[in-house]
């Protein structure tokens, strides 16, 4: 289907005469992002859900839409006024409290990495995780831990491991003998240090099992 005959068929089967093959075109490139109505149509007109147009949701809004709930359900489940919640939406950053914080992983069948991420607790999580394997890991412990409910065995093992990990990488590349300058070491630790989200939930996983 080119964007003319999804264009067409959004018009005429979905009742949005404002759609033109020119905007279903940015939609593709990623200039800019279809609307909830808009994304549902187009899936429509592509016979597929939602959640696979998205892929991997990474916002409130793309894991809603993944789960096919209008925002109404979610400010229902949560216990926020619709016009409160949209505004946590659009401006993606959540302000729940604790307890709506739970809600909301339960309505929208958050996993754990997908809950921080959500709630905005990533940059935070990356910042106390750098600091715990680039110093002691072991004074990091309790921070983490406030921030990320894990059991504490399971977390000592994943940060220790984590720390061994960025500590071996940059002695490795630091060694003389393999040919390698401080300038390689620094870059290798800046890959580690940029990835290290993505690291940390990985050794929790490997840890777990």
């Amino acid at each position: 289907m080119g964007p003319e005959h999804v264009a067409y068929g959004m018009r005429a089967s979905f009742g949005l005469p404002y759609v033109t093959p020119d905007l279903v075109i940015a939609w593709e490139r990623g200039l800019t992002a279809p609307s909830s109505p808009e994304l549902t149509a187009l899936a429509g007109v592509l016979w597929c859900s939602a959640s696979e147009l998205i892929g991997r949701p990474r916002t409130l809004r793309e894991h809603r839409l993944a789960r096919g709930l209008a925002p109404e359900d979610i400010a229902r489940a949560v216990g926020l006024e619709l016009l409160v919640y949209l505004r946590m939406e659009e401006n993606d950053e959540w302000r729940g409290t604790e307890r709506q914080s739970a809600a909301l992983a339960d309505v929208l069948d958050l996993s754990l990495p997908d809950f921080i991420s959500v709630t905005g607790r990533n940059a935070k999580l990356a910042e106390l995780l750098r600091s715990a394997v680039t110093t002691r890991w072991q004074a990091y412990v309790r921070p983490i831990g406030k921030m990320v409910p894990l059991d504490r065995h399971l977390l000592e093992d994943s940060l220790k491991e984590l720390h061994q990990d960025y500590q071996g990488q940059m002695l490795a590349t630091l060694s003389w003998a393999g040919g390698n300058s401080p300038g390689d070491a620094s870059e290798a630790g800046r890959d580690f240090l940029d990835q290290i989200i993505d690291r940390f939930w990985a050794m929790v996983e490997r840890s777990t099992y």
